[in-house]
């Protein structure tokens, strides 16, 4: 796991340095640090239970929608955000799949605050053909949030609500970056939660 966590880390300090320069090194730079997630759950042990084997599928489809989101147009960022939307039914099905707590759901008032919050920000930046994947996709990563919650609080494990945070937080950069103002910035705080984000729950997918 600590190998495949420090492919990740300079994977992510190379995809930085070649956003703030507008490289074209971030064609593999991006693809690297994905990698490296990945081959960190197998590494944890993932494949050795259903629960693992659910989590390294999403993690496989978090990193398809990164190579996805490294086209440009509406296109490539509509098939990015299916591919995480996917991503993050999987996690939540694999997070039932280790068992809930009802107790945990009481997440489910504050995410969706959140949620209702940054669609309110979102709204006058969406075009009406990106409204639905946009809203879709937000109620989807909700529904992994809450799940996250319901999971620890069944079995305490600190890795998946949190990472499930930092991922849901990580999101914000990517719209911000997508409809309200491009800019560097959102890169650079964005990118190391998301990529932090996918190392917990890579981790968290051994058991």
């Amino acid at each position: 796991m600590a190998a495949a966590a420090l492919i990740t880390a300079a994977g992510l300090g190379w995809l930085l340095v070649s956003e703030r320069s507008g490289s074209s090194a971030r064609l593999l730079a991006k693809p690297l640090a994905s990698a490296g997630f990945v081959a960190g759950a197998v590494a944890a042990g993932a494949l050795d239970s259903t629960f693992g084997r659910w989590m390294l599928a999403a993690l496989v489809l978090s990193a398809v929608g990164d190579v996805f989101l490294l086209g440009s147009g509406e296109a490539a960022f509509l098939a990015g955000l299916g591919s995480f939307l996917a991503a993050h039914l999987v996690f939540g099905l694999a997070f039932l799949v280790r068992g809930v707590d009802v107790s945990g759901f009481l997440a489910v008032l504050p995410l969706a605050l959140f949620a209702w919050q940054v669609l309110r920000w979102l709204g006058p930046h969406l075009s009406g053909r990106l409204r639905v994947p946009v809203v879709a996709y937000a109620g989807a990563i909700s529904l992994m949030g809450v799940l996250a919650f319901a999971t620890a609080v069944d079995s305490w494990d600190w890795r998946i609500p949190v990472g499930a945070l930092m991922f849901v937080a990580s999101d914000v950069a990517v719209a911000r970056d997508n409809f309200v103002a491009t800019g560097f910035t959102n890169r650079l705080w964005g990118l190391p939660l998301y990529y932090g984000a996918q190392l917990l729950l890579a981790w968290a997918a051994g058991g």
